[in-house]
């Protein structure tokens, strides 16, 4: 068939796409039904309703057949008037249970809709932290945006619509069949014409639309990097290098777009096609059937009209089908997420003591090569630790490495002799956490932002908590104190604000090891200093990893581990490196000039 050929692959699409799993057939099929189990209730009432409706509407057609065969036979009395009160009454019938169709539908969408939602989300949540901080910006944003917008209809309509069109149709080709036997074989004519045409855009549509929601997603990707390193760009005057790639995708996007519309001005003819065949087919073997005398005319018509009637259902279903085409490939990217394995850490494996130790920790982002290699650490407990280096050396890289956030290509970084990589995440983060500098204030009151790192807390917990990281002054002079709305459409925090915030989290949540990504890099130095002071206090006791870009936190540490080249070139206090004369002494010169 010629037409329009489909796109050709895109690797960039497909990378930015496969960041995270799409959900296989198997796995797609699996959790559609476990939603249909879950709602099996409302759905077995959904079903009944609506073939007491449709059962309600062959009412008109049986008995107009009626009257014509009465005329036909020479009846004198053809009982109109009890026809118009039986008409009226499955009329009103209908009308009533086509309304309970309707709405029970929409709210049975509306419960799956929400399951989905909160079904991807408490998965999400779940994934090994590693996996969540890997994925792409783009694909993530796509996926709780593009995805659940698509499914929202799907949700709302087309499970519900597709529903009531099988049963709709079901029973009209039952009623054709008990009427006029011999007039099912109008629809055994069209029925070829209909297979040919939907399995020619079955086969093509599932990959198109797959490959369109990857576009978007890489289209998404490029924008929101863009937008992130907007100050980068600028700098680097990256700008037309950003703009070609952004529109590089989009073209590779607005490409399947057309094919994807090309595959249904392909698809909808042929539906038609398949209508006007089968109601020609009724009325033309319908006529030949009656002159020969095998059906009557009152037989004839109402099967033509139930053949008439069966267009709307056939195309609901073709209709909605299609739509669940661009929905079962958001499902699948959704569902995508319970391929990947949650951390099942062994019951039994807890940690004996508070020890950190990380033994030739290799590490690296892609298969392009290691970006730790062999790194060996051994943080004793209640001492504080700095991480110290050039930019891009590694030391972020290991400070998640030490939190649980990501697991080692080789060697193991154990807690207490237990290896984190097998522990739950649940129970990693009862005693390792890691702060660093992304932060964020979430929509609600100042209160409900604290009281996630402890539900338990009191008022005076949260209070001291926020004295300690030196918030206590701003937060009282919110209008409402702790019930003060903060967030997007709240009370005004600032970058310095919300990371206070998050460190007051970090006091409330009281882990044992804490590891410190430059957590106070959005303040001033003076203010930083100052809030390192008090986080001091706070701190005592308690096994500290921080990840140094300012020196000076480095000279307060026990111990200092330099990091250069993805090593651990040297490993000392500050003293001692100072007098070592190697690339810390350098790096601490360079610091104070």
């Amino acid at each position: 068939m010629i037409g329009v050929a489909p796109p050709a692959h895109d690797p960039a699409a497909s990378e930015s796409a496969a960041t995270l799993p799409v959900g296989a057939p198997g796995t797609v099929r699996a959790y559609v039904g476990e939603l249909v189990r879950r709602h099996r209730g409302p759905f077995a009432v959904l079903v009944s309703v609506n073939a007491v409706a449709v059962l309600a509407s062959m009412v008109g057609p049986y008995l107009l057949g009626r009257v014509v065969e009465d005329l036909a036979a020479g009846a004198r009395d053809p009982h109109l008037e009890r026809t118009v009160v039986l008409f009226a009454a499955a009329l009103a019938v209908q009308t009533v249970f086509v309304r309970q169709v309707r709405l029970r539908g929409a709210v049975l969408g509306e419960r799956m809709l929400a399951d989905l939602r909160e079904d991807f989300l408490v998965r999400s949540v779940r994934l090994p932290p590693g996996v969540l901080e890997r994925a792409g910006t783009g694909d993530l944003l796509s996926r709780i945006t593009t995805d659940i917008d698509r499914l929202a209809g799907a949700m709302r309509e087309a499970v519900p619509q597709l529903s009531i069109g099988v049963v709709w149709a079901a029973l009209l080709l039952g009623a054709l069949t008990a009427t006029a036997p011999p007039l099912a074989l109008s629809v055994v004519i069209a029925l070829p014409v209909l297979l040919v045409g939907c399995r020619w855009y079955y086969r093509r549509a599932p990959g198109a639309y797959r490959s369109e929601a990857a576009g978007y997603a890489a289209v998404a990707a490029a924008l929101a990097e863009t937008v992130d390193a907007g100050r980068t760009v600028e700098a680097h005057r990256l700008g037309p290098r950003r703009v070609a790639l952004s529109e590089h995708r989009i073209g590779r996007w607005t490409a399947w777009e057309r094919y994807t519309l090309w595959l249904r001005t392909v698809l909808f003819p042929v539906v038609n096609g398949t209508h006007v065949l089968i109601l020609g087919s009724v009325l033309m073997l319908g006529g030949f059937f009656v002159l020969r005398g095998w059906i009557s005319v009152g037989e004839l018509t109402t099967g033509a009209l139930l053949a008439q009637m069966l267009v709307e259902p056939i195309g609901l279903i073709l209709r909605w089908y299609d739509e669940l085409q661009t929905a079962q490939v958001s499902l699948a990217r959704l569902v995508g997420v319970r391929e990947i394995e949650p951390e099942s850490g062994d019951g039994a494996l807890l940690p004996d003591g508070r020890e950190v130790r990380a033994e030739e920790v290799r590490f690296g982002y892609g298969e392009g090569g290691d970006v730790l290699h062999g790194v060996s650490l051994v943080v004793t407990p209640g001492t504080r630790v700095a991480l110290v280096g050039p930019s891009g050396a590694g030391k972020s890289t290991l400070g998640r490495l030490l939190a649980g956030i990501y697991s080692p290509r080789a060697g193991e970084v154990t807690l207490g002799g237990a290896e984190l990589a097998r522990m739950p995440a649940e129970r990693v983060r009862e005693h390792v956490a890691l702060v660093n500098q992304e932060h964020h204030v979430f929509v609600g009151s100042l209160r409900d932002n604290l009281l996630l790192a402890n539900a338990d807390a009191g008022d005076a917990e949260l209070w001291a908590a926020l004295a300690a990281v030196d918030a206590d002054g701003w937060a009282r002079e919110l209008a409402d104190g702790l019930d003060s709305e903060v967030g997007s459409g709240g009370e005004a925090i600032t970058p310095a604000q919300a990371q206070q915030i998050a460190l007051a989290r970090l006091v409330l949540a009281d882990p044992h090891t804490l590891v410190l990504d430059e957590a106070t890099s959005l303040l001033d130095p003076r203010a930083a200093r100052h809030l390192e002071r008090s986080l001091a206090r706070v701190l005592e006791g308690r096994t500290v990893v921080a990840i140094a870009h300012r020196l000076h936190t480095a000279h307060d540490a026990d111990v200092i581990a330099v990091v250069e080249n993805g090593r651990i070139s040297e490993l000392g206090s500050h003293g001692e490196l100072v007098a070592t004369d190697g690339a810390y002494a350098a790096l601490w010169r360079s610091w104070h000039g």
